[in-house]
């Protein structure tokens, strides 16, 4: 299985993106794919292929690293892109504002404990919060995009629950990446 850790916007907030996003998703560059509404979330760990056994160990190593933290208050704003200014440019992105430190803190606690079974492979890299919008195979210069998206402020929503997400690849029969919630574990409520 080809596994993530992830946040899921609720719906609002995707259709106050969906919204704002529409006027730019049939202009230029050419060959930018922008992402499904039924992909779109926050990565906070990745985990790559992980195997059955694996699997079964890891499941309750991540429940305890959520159950750890509390909810977050975050919003969608701006834009950016991977790699660098955008001139050449693999991914653009929305970027996440709110509690930005707790939520790095999460995505530690959750990349540790895949860590600890042998999981992520490779080398890992420092968590930069974000919900990727659009890809492209080769790169192209999406410095038009980013200066009207840069206006963009999202409505603030609680993150109240973690999934652990299944990533399917195209294969036979299937065109597209398909992601499928495997868990879902709840964020504490904060402390009145």
């Amino acid at each position: 299985m080809r596994l993530f850790v992830a946040l899921v916007p609720p719906p609002y907030v995707l259709d106050e993106l969906e919204d704002f996003l529409a006027p730019y998703r049939s202009g230029p560059p050419e060959g930018l794919r922008w992402v499904g509404r039924e992909q779109l979330h926050v990565t906070l760990t990745f985990l790559g292929e992980v195997d059955e056994r694996t699997f079964e160990r890891l499941l309750p190593r991540l429940q305890r690293a959520v159950a750890r933290h509390r909810r977050l208050t975050l919003s969608l704003a701006g834009a950016g892109a991977f790699p660098g200014n955008g001139a050449h440019a693999r991914v653009l992105w929305s970027g996440l504002y709110g509690d930005r430190r707790e939520l790095a803190r999460l995505a530690a606690s959750t990349s540790a404990a895949g860590r600890r079974l042998g999981v992520p492979p490779g080398k890992s890299r420092a968590f930069r919060p974000h919900l990727t919008l659009a890809r492209c195979r080769v790169p192209v210069d999406v410095r038009p995009l980013l200066e009207p998206m840069s206006a963009f402020a999202g409505t603030p929503w609680t993150a109240d629950s973690v999934r652990l997400m299944e990533s399917r690849l195209p294969a036979k029969g299937r065109t597209t990446v398909e992601h499928e919630v495997i868990s879902t574990w709840p964020l504490r409520e904060p402390k009145g």
